[in-house]
C-alpha cells in the first residue's frame, strides 16, 4: 500500500552531524519512534497525519552513528492501537531497544503478554488533541490497572495548560507515570513562573513521576542556532531542562524524538540534539543517570 505523505511534512534530516559530546558507555535514546515503512506496516485509518518512512533499520543505523547503545521506541500515534512495526523493531534490536504501546480496553491478557515478552514495558496515553481523538479515562484507568500487573509503566503526553484538569487522574494511575518533555512547558514564560512551577510541585508531591527532558526543537523560541555568544543551541529550553535534572536527577529520561513528527519549522541536527545534553546534565554524575542508570532501572530491570 502507498501512502502519501501529509503535505509540508518535514523528513528527519538525513545526515546528522557526529556529536562532540562523548556519550558514556550503555547511554539509552529513551523517546524515538518508528514509521512504518507504511508498505509493511501500514499506518492507521483514523491517523491524524501521514509521516514519511522511519524504518528499524534506519533507527539502528542513527544509534550506531550518533554512539547510543539502546533505544526505547515509543508507539507513534500514526499507527494507532496497530503495535506491529513496534514489535517488529524490538525483536530486530536483538535485546537493544525496549517498547511503550498503545492498546486498547477490549486486548487480551494473551495479547499483552505477547507484547511484554517482545519488549513492551509500557503504555503511552496522549492527551493532545490536534494529534488523537479523546480515549474516555475510565478507559485509561482499566488499561493502566492492567499493566500494572506486568509491571509496566505509563507515559503521558499532555501540553502545560492542561495539567491542573489532569492532575487527579494522572494521581491515581497505579504506576509509574513517565512525562513525555517536561509537559511541554511555554518557554517564553518564567522558569520559576506558577506554570512550570506546578509542574515542579506535581513531580515533588508524586515520588512516582518521571519526566522526559527531550524535544528542545519542540519548545525552543530562540531555535537550533547559538547567537549572541551564546554556547548552546535552543538556549532558551535549557533552564527548565536543568531544573528539573538537578531538583529529580534519579527520574529524569532523555531521547531524541526521532523521526521527529509534526515538525513546521525545521528539522534537528539528532548530533545537535547529543551536544544539547552537557547544558542541561553538566556534570558525569547527572550525565550517567540520565543516559544510562535511570534507563536501564526502568526498561531492562525485570
Amino acid at each position: 500500500m502507498e501512502f502519501q505523505k501529509s503535505p509540508g511534512w518535514l523528513d528527519w534530516c538525513a545526515n546528522p552531524s557526529r556529536p562532540v559530546f562523548q556519550l558514556p558507555r550503555g547511554a539509552v535514546d529513551s523517546h524515538c519512534h518508528v514509521f512504518g515503512p507504511g508498505g509493511v506496516f501500514p499506518y492507521a485509518p483514523e491517523r491524524k497525519y501521514t509521516p514519511c518512512d522511519a524504518s528499524s533499520a534506519q533507527l539502528f543505523a542513527l544509534r550506531d552513528h550518533l554512539g547510543v547503545e539502546r533505544n526505547v521506541i515509543v508507539q507513534a500515534t500514526c499507527h494507532g492501537a496497530d503495535n506491529r512495526a513496534l514489535v517488529d523493531a524490538c525483536l530486530r534490536s536483538e535485546g537493544r531497544a525496549r517498547g511503550v504501546a498503545s492498546v486498547r480496553r477490549d486486548i487480551t491478557d494473551q495479547a499483552l503478554g505477547e507484547l511484554h515478552d517482545a519488549g513492551i514495558r509500557g503504555v503511552r496515553f496522549n492527551f493532545v488533541r490536534r494529534l488523537v481523538d479523546f480515549t474516555p479515562k475510565d478507559e485509561l484507568d482499566e488499561i493502566a490497572r492492567r499493566v500494572a500487573e506486568l509491571g509496566w509503566h505509563v507515559v503521558v503526553y499532555f501540553e502545560a495548560a492542561d495539567l491542573p484538569e489532569l492532575w487527579p487522574f494522572f494521581s491515581n494511575l497505579p504506576t509509574i507515570v513517565v512525562v513525555d518533555h517536561m509537559g511541554r512547558p511555554d518557554v517564553s514564560k518564567p522558569v520559576d513562573g506558577a506554570e512550570f512551577d506546578l509542574f515542579i510541585k506535581f513531580m515533588r508531591e508524586h515520588d512516582n513521576v518521571w519526566s522526559k527532558v527531550s524535544c528542545p526543537e519542540r519548545l525552543s523560541l530562540t531555535g537550533p542556532r547559538a547567537q549572541f555568544g551564546e554556547a548552546s543551541p535552543y538556549r532558551d529550553v535549557v533552564p527548565y531542562a536543568w531544573r528539573i535534572v538537578e531538583t529529580f536527577p534519579d527520574r529524569v529520561l532523555w531521547g531524541t524524538d526521532w523521526p521527529h513528527p509534526n515538525l513546521k519549522d525545521h528539522m534537528p541536527d539528532d548530533g545537535g540534539l547529543v551536544d544539547f545534553i552537557p547544558h542541561i546534565a553538566p556534570t558525569v554524575d547527572l550525565q550517567q543517570r540520565l543516559l544510562v542508570d535511570n534507563p536501564m532501572r526502568l526498561y531492562w530491570e525485570d
